[in-house]
């Protein structure tokens, strides 16, 4: 008998779950998600109006613009398609071969801002970071910076780099002033923080690497980014200070920057100085120790038990009441620098000079900047009372030998025309408070007949020193302690 149409027809079970989940998926990714995505789109779209209400810098449409349009145009841009080209005649690789390399690189690179996770969790958590680590402290503000910053302006804050805690820092001071966007390094490219960060709009750099073309990726998304008006955090000195001292600063970002920079164009380029000190910078240590040739190296592994250690007492310190705060974090912020009367000041414009002159303007510029940056470093408590040991070197002092050492070291710094950070506007409660953070870490340590010595330990001579070196660049030359002993 031939096999009639209403005649049912068996199929697995499996199969039949399978096909009722690709169903499920389909309607979902065709009707619902959409509808959920845009809804989420809008609903950032509105929160972004009502922060640009309050917002001193606004946020700018590029930095709303969709992540695959922006991924886009970077592949797309003509500045980059000239560089493949090279790339193709130096390597002989094939034009499609070197397109998935620049889209990867991209890929890599550009950010996905998302305003709730920024305004509504990043802000929140990292005022309830810094807040419970630290008593945190705006310090001085260039009372001109923020009011004469033309609002069309593109803002980068240049800011020292003394701990990864500074990203946490002054998110949360300038949250009600500005969204930024970091470049931050291969430390955050693993799941899922690599996902977190990129959504609070920073973006990924390989420090150091040699390949030319990922440069030139890297240096077209600045440039569009700077172009775009989107407000970056960059740190000239290119990572963390190992010893205390401000390090040298690196050109890679700035010279981006500056050399697309069009003097005439309709953004200025605005650079503003920021400074960070600490009483206790969480990674102490572990910087000094990479210092140190003999010292062991961790391995990832290692470090994530050792953090997971350092939590672990720190909570059990909290529970049993015995836990303080780190000490003072300070945030100074200084006049800020517009590249378009730097450059008009000096008769120059870096998209036209020669690749060596423009490296040296470019040097000269960072220069100035770092120099800006460390005149408002805070000189916090704990760095003030580190400096008057380590000066002290070998010898105890006593209650008043200290305290007229610190007043005098006060003295120095404020006719150095230093920025000191005085909680409580008061100086006896900053010098003892800046004695206890040392002291609670065994610094310095206390003697039989009541003085104070520095602890002649290596390990804890050398922290002590990285803290007074915070502050060695504010005073005058005749005051600078000797160097650290090899």
């Amino acid at each position: 008998m031939p096999a009639s149409f209403s005649q049912p027809v068996e199929i697995p079970l499996w199969l039949a779950w399978l096909g009722g989940l690709l169903a499920a998926w389909a309607l979902i990714s065709l009707t619902l998600w959409p509808l959920v995505r845009g809804h989420f789109r809008r609903r950032a779209l509105l929160l972004v109006e009502r922060m640009n209400e309050r917002l001193k810098l606004r946020i700018p449409t590029y930095k709303m613009a969709n992540r695959e349009a922006l991924i886009g145009r970077l592949v797309a841009d003509p500045r980059l398609l000239e560089a493949m080209n090279e790339e193709q005649r130096a390597t002989g690789e094939s034009a499609a071969v070197i397109a998935r390399k620049v889209e990867r690189y991209a890929r890599e690179i550009v950010p996905a801002f998302r305003p709730y996770l920024y305004f509504r969790v990043g802000s929140w958590l990292a005022r309830a970071v810094a807040r419970s680590l630290y008593r945190v402290r705006l310090g001085h503000a260039d009372a001109g910076t923020m009011a004469v910053t033309d609002p069309q302006a593109s803002v980068v804050f240049v800011m020292n780099h003394r701990s990864n805690m500074d990203y946490i820092l002054l998110a949360h001071l300038a949250a009600d002033q500005v969204a930024l966007s970091y470049a931050v390094g291969e430390w955050a490219q693993v799941w899922p923080v690599s996902q977190i960060v990129r959504a609070l709009g920073a973006f990924f750099v390989r420090r150091g690497s040699g390949n030319a073309l990922y440069r030139r990726v890297l240096e077209r998304y600045v440039q569009l980014a700077t172009e775009g008006g989107i407000v970056q955090v960059v740190y000239p000195e290119g990572g963390l200070t190992r010893d205390g001292h401000l390090r040298p600063p690196k050109l890679g970002l700035l010279d981006y920057m500056a050399r697309a920079f069009d003097p005439t164009g309709p953004r200025d380029l605005v650079f503003v100085p920021v400074a960070v000190n600490y009483d206790r910078v969480l990674e102490d240590r572990n910087l000094l120790s990479e210092l140190d040739p003999q010292a062991p190296r961790l391995s990832k592994g290692q470090t994530v038990a050792r953090l997971l250690g350092w939590i672990w007492r720190n909570l059990r310190l909290r529970l049993r009441g015995g836990w303080y705060r780190f000490g003072y974090a300070v945030v100074n912020v200084g006049q800020a620098v517009s590249l378009r009367s730097y450059a008009a000041a000096r008769g120059i414009d870096f998209r036209t000079l020669p690749r060596d002159e423009r490296v040296a303007r470019v040097e000269a510029l960072a220069q100035e900047l770092m120099r800006a940056v460390g005149a408002i470093v805070p000189v916090v408590p704990a760095a003030l009372l580190a400096r008057v040991f380590v000066e002290a070197g070998d010898r105890a002092l006593d209650d008043l030998g200290w305290k007229a050492a610190a007043e005098t070291l006060l003295e120095r710094l404020e006719s150095a025309g230093a920025q000191i950070y005085v909680p409580r506007r008061d100086r006896a409660y900053a010098l003892e408070a800046g004695l206890r953070t040392l002291t609670l870490r065994r610094l310095i340590r206390a003697q039989p007949d009541g003085t104070l010595l520095a602890d002649p330990a290596p390990e804890n001579a050398r922290v002590l020193r990285y803290y007074a070196n915070s502050i060695d660049h504010l005073l005058p030359p005749l005051a600078q302690v000797a160097p650290d002993p090899a």
